[in-house]
């Protein structure tokens, strides 16, 4: 039987959008032990004292190797690659020929001609069909992430420590002070008498460091970890607590991969398998749009206006020259009205009628992509994209885009919580739509993170 593409599940269904509001794929999934305590102090920690994050498991790891490897990546990426070098990293961002974001990643120099990338597969997706289809003296290797991987096993561990006691606990691990590493510079600390490769970067917007080695060392550095944490105030964060750790730090996971249209990109989309990420992401919220080109996002939009550079010719420029005057839309964070989300909560206890939709804690995302409408005075003026709790801001936060004209922090707004009553989405029960009200606020909210450790070396 012939492999089925994701331009043939399309062309076999009633549009991009009643497909992927309709897939059966609830929200992207983080393996590993959901709570080491509790979801509560696992966040605490690391605003407080200090936290070790387990990346091995939900992310994909794309290898590429070859001379060509700074071609290929300057021709898709709108990032600049002058003094780009090994030992440095930077957020890859890829964009469709009309400039809106098929997908980001982290991207890893890792020695002369050879780099990773390592995140949600979307950017992977785009950079492996130009590898394999265009004329790059390249060659690619893929580790999957946990879920689809069928040797239950990966080439690395990845663990984060950091928070406000990362570097102390670090240097006793190394035994001795650490050498500088600015942020997205890479080094080599010891840690159990093994080397390791040290990436200058906060998840959760903290002081730390990103580790990573050998997979079959994982469980000696962490153990390691984990006795030399005791001091210091170490909490492992469970998969049910890392995801809410982006809330703070003001990164948007899971932006809508703007795969879906435009004849330039139909022979990608017969590359694509249907069975993939993009064929199988579901798409949930109350923000809804016939026209799936609603649901992508611009540089812009992302606040990745800063890594845009015109130095290098790549796919979307020219669109992108066109909007870099007027971005039209910003992003903040969302601080939910406690009382709104309270009288949410209430329904639940109702006798008559129904809920309104569950909201669950920390991380409230029921869908791959969520996208829920932001009101002001009844007209929309935004999107909120990912939604959870915060136990050190004590609120319910969502990261959002919403026009230029409605960013400035403080600003009123509404969001409209809940589905219309036309998805076939399990992780949706029947429940009424229902109006909170919102307070803007800056993106990163976390104060350090806006303001501190980009700029930090460790």
């Amino acid at each position: 039987m012939s492999r089925k593409s994701l331009e043939d599940l399309l062309q076999s269904a009633d549009g991009p959008v009643e497909l992927l509001r309709n897939a059966q794929i609830g929200p992207y999934a983080f393996p590993g032990v959901p709570e080491f305590t509790n979801w509560r102090d696992e966040q605490r920690a690391w605003r407080e004292t200090c936290v070790l994050f387990d990346q091995s498991y939900h992310m994909t790891d794309l290898y590429i190797e070859g001379p060509d490897v700074i071609r290929l990546l300057s021709d898709l990426g709108i990032n600049s690659f002058e003094g780009f070098a090994p030992d440095k990293a930077k957020q890859f961002v890829a964009c469709n020929h009309e400039g809106y974001v098929i997908g980001d990643a982290i991207l890893f120099y890792l020695e002369e001609n050879r780099v990773s990338l390592v995140g949600r597969p979307t950017a992977h997706n785009w950079v492996q069909y130009h590898a394999e289809s265009g004329d790059y003296d390249v060659t690619v290797e893929r580790d999957e992430r946990y879920a689809v991987n069928p040797a239950r096993r990966r080439k690395l561990y990845r663990y984060q420590v950091q928070g406000p006691n990362a570097t102390e606990l670090l240097e006793k691990l190394n035994g001795g002070p650490l050498p500088e590493i600015p942020f997205f510079n890479m080094g080599e600390i010891t840690i159990a008498g093994r080397k390791v490769r040290a990436l200058g970067h906060g998840m959760a917007g903290q002081p730390g460091l990103e580790i990573f080695g050998p997979w079959e060392e994982r469980d000696e550095v962490r153990s390691a970890i984990v006795e030399a944490g005791r001091d210091y105030g170490l909490r492992q964060v469970g998969s049910r607590t890392y995801a809410t750790n982006t809330l703070e730090s003001g990164w948007i996971p899971s932006p809508c991969p703007a795969v879906y249209t435009g004849e330039k990109m139909k022979p990608y989309r017969e590359w694509l398998p249907a069975d993939g990420y993009e064929g199988m992401a579901s798409l949930g919220g109350s923000f809804y749009s016939e026209d799936i080109t609603d649901y992508y996002f611009t540089p812009y939009d992302l606040g990745y206006g800063r890594f845009v550079r015109f130095d290098h010719d790549f796919v979307g420029r020219e669109a992108l020259e066109e909007m870099s005057g007027n971005p039209g839309r910003k992003k903040v964070t969302l601080v939910w009205n406690g009382e709104d989300v309270t009288r949410v909560f209430a329904t639940l206890f109702r006798e008559e009628g129904d809920p309104a939709k569950y909201i669950d804690l920390p991380l409230s995302n029921y869908a791959t992509l969520p996208y829920d409408a932001v009101l002001k005075n009844g007209s929309v003026i935004g999107v909120s994209t990912y939604t959870g709790y915060s136990y050190n801001e004590r609120a319910m936060l969502s990261l959002a885009v919403v026009d230029a004209e409605h960013s400035e922090p403080g600003t009123e707004v509404a969001l409209l919580w809940g589905e219309e009553p036309n998805t076939t989405k399990p992780t949706v029960e029947r429940h009424v739509q229902t109006e909170l009200r919102a307070t803007v606020a800056p993106a990163p909210i976390s104060e350090f993170a806006r303001t501190a450790y980009r700029t930090r070396t460790i």
